[in-house]
């Protein structure tokens, strides 16, 4: 039996992904790593409260195949562009480390459409920098979920999103062919998603699923 790595459990995604892990057969145990922990009890679940700028001591001797990152925030939430940067790409890559390290061979990432190191955005540049930066770790698999706007209840408003997500549901319609990419995705699909690109032994290498696919691949139940 395999175990499992989560980051971020918290979050939009990570709380969706967290239950699916659970739930999934494939793990005989889930490690849960955070700045705390998450109100969940369960035989299989292991928590641990970690520093990510000295997560190799955390995770020293915690062994793991599977890797699923789900960090990640908004430079207002986080206060600055650099503390933005300090969660969204140094933690990523200190888990990324860290992990390797203990064993993992395949690293899931939820990344943002858009992602790319040469962006004029400061978020979609940051996004892409963390996507490029993990490739020199050589995974076996590295799986990059590169969702549109993400629908879901969030512990904190963040009227913005609010905002487009309305412009979207309006705008849906016309958003096809190679535009339904930019459709707004819950965020439960994005865990199915990343749940089922790890069965069985997977594809394997450098993948990269954009938001139209990642919701064919979790639009529906297990």
């Amino acid at each position: 039996m395999s175990t499992a790595l989560i980051a971020g459990a918290s979050g939009l995604v990570g709380r969706h992904l967290l239950d699916l892990l659970l739930a999934a057969p494939e793990y005989d145990r889930v490690v849960s790593v955070g700045r705390r922990k998450v109100e969940v009890a369960h035989s299989k679940l292991e928590q641990l409260v970690v520093d990510f700028t000295a997560l190799d001591q955390s995770l020293a001797g915690v062994r793991c195949d599977d890797v699923y990152c789900c960090l990640g925030t908004t430079i207002r939430q986080a206060g600055s562009p650099e503390n933005f940067r300090a969660v969204d790409h140094s933690a990523v890559l200190a888990l990324g480390w860290a992990a390797q390290r203990q064993g993992a061979q395949r690293f899931f990432l939820v990344s943002a459409l858009g992602a790319d190191p040469r962006s004029r955005l400061f978020y979609n540049r940051v996004k892409g920098e963390t996507e490029e930066a993990l490739l020199v770790l050589d995974f076996g698999t590295l799986a990059l979920f590169r969702p549109s706007l993400l629908l879901g209840r969030r512990a904190h408003l963040r009227l913005g999103e609010r905002v487009m997500a309305a412009v979207l549901w309006f705008a849906e319609p016309m958003l096809l062919g190679r535009l339904r990419k930019y459709r707004a995705i819950e965020a439960s699909a994005v865990a199915r998603a990343m749940l089922r690109c790890s069965f069985g032994q997977g594809p394997q290498g450098l993948l990269i699923y954009l938001s139209d696919e990642i919701q064919d691949m979790g639009g529906f139940g297990r």
